[in-house]
């Protein structure tokens, strides 16, 4: 009988412990109710929000910023500012004859030194004699040896050299029903694009609206740098494929310009020898074709200052073909030679407008005689 209990009481503790080991892992399982069909074909056309898969986020386009666009240094008072860009032709041409002319006493020998140093400047024969003679005859009237009266009296001179009186002045205001009409003109090699650049960025500072005529046809590069100088201050560039017909181009810009209702058309044109006949007459057509939506209003030669009296020769040709009415002098920050705008002048009766001094996009000046005379006399000793 007491095994019959032992028996009852063991199969009792092994049932329980098997129990034991039962329960635990029943409550490790997660049982799902079964799926039915239409629930599967609720999930696929997103019928219920048990399994759905997220709604994609629609895509956002950011649209780039515009470029900022340049604001070029007001043209008033900017020869001033640039003034220490004059440092080698100060040196030859201010300072070497202050240095000369403060001598206590001058002789004949003297005197052919000045001259030497202001034909050296490419001042001119001509306007060398004139100035010499009217100096050598100030200083023995006034006996004066006082370096800043005779930095008065050279300043005098070479302003009157210069010509105080001539227009300098930029034609950019439009007419009633056409704006007015710029044409860059000039020989290979004196940066005649980069000049025209600088120029519609003189024309944007001093409040017009530009657009430019990339008229240059034969340099693949020459229209996209031209447009790219027109970007930066917010001015159209129209422009034709390589080799297309100048005249077309120009003609178009022009129209378009009428179109657009802006102040100021630029034409650039390609770079030329002043000695090829045909390039120049293609020249001349550029210009006929343009003026058949009205007059021409500036036609401006860059000369590049470096080159000194050989400019006058090149000057010549482009004035014979296109009427010029301005001069940009380009580079007399890397000359010693300053006197070219008296010569240029004098020889061709076509005042200096512009003076480049420098490589920065606003380092093109108006000229002011007064002001270029003062830089290049610089401080009386």
């Amino acid at each position: 009988m007491e095994y019959l209990i032992l028996g009852a009481v063991l199969l009792v503790v092994l049932i329980g412990a098997g129990i034991g080991l039962l329960v635990p892992r029943r409550r490790g399982r997660i049982d799902l109710p079964p799926v039915t069909p239409g629930q599967v074909a609720d999930e696929v056309s997103g019928g219920t929000d048990t399994l759905a898969p997220p709604e994609p986020e629609e895509a956002q386009v950011v649209e780039p910023a515009p470029p900022a666009l340049d604001v070029p240094e007001p043209t008033a008072g900017r020869l001033v500012r640039l003034r220490s860009r004059l440092s080698r032709s100060q040196n030859a041409l201010g300072r070497g004859l202050l240095t000369l002319l403060s001598r206590d006493h001058l002789d004949e020998d003297d005197w052919e030194e000045v001259e030497d140093t202001l034909i050296t400047a490419d001042v001119g024969v001509a306007a060398t004699t004139e100035i010499v003679e009217r100096l050598r005859e100030r200083t023995r009237v006034l006996g004066t040896r006082d370096p800043s009266e005779l930095r008065a009296l050279l300043a005098e001179e070479l302003i009157a050299a210069i010509g105080a009186d001539a227009d300098r002045s930029l034609h950019t205001a439009p007419h009633e029903d056409r704006p007015a009409v710029l044409l860059m003109v000039g020989v290979n090699g004196v940066g005649k694009t980069t000049t025209c650049g600088k120029v519609a960025r003189v024309l944007v500072a001093d409040g017009r609206t530009v657009l430019l005529g990339a008229a240059d046809t034969f340099r693949a590069a020459a229209a996209d740098q031209l447009q790219t100088w027109g970007e930066r201050v917010g001015a159209e560039t129209v422009r034709g494929p390589e080799g297309a017909d100048p005249a077309s181009v120009a003609f178009d810009a022009v129209r378009q310009g009428i179109a657009a209702k802006v102040d100021t058309v630029l034409v650039d044109t390609a770079g030329r020898l002043q000695n090829k006949v045909g390039l120049m007459d293609e020249l001349g057509k550029v210009k006929r074709v343009i003026e058949k939506n009205g007059p021409v209003d500036e036609t401006l030669l860059v000369l590049d200052a470096t080159t000194g009296q050989n400019g006058l020769l090149q000057a010549r040709v482009f004035t014979e073909v296109v009427d010029v009415t301005g001069v940009v002098l380009t580079k007399l920050d890397g000359t010693a030679k300053g006197g070219i705008v008296i010569s240029v002048q004098r020889e061709l009766g076509i005042p200096v407008k512009l003076i480049g001094l420098g490589e920065g996009p606003d380092d093109l000046a108006p000229f002011e005689p007064a002001a270029f005379v003062d830089a290049l006399l610089g401080e009386a000793a």
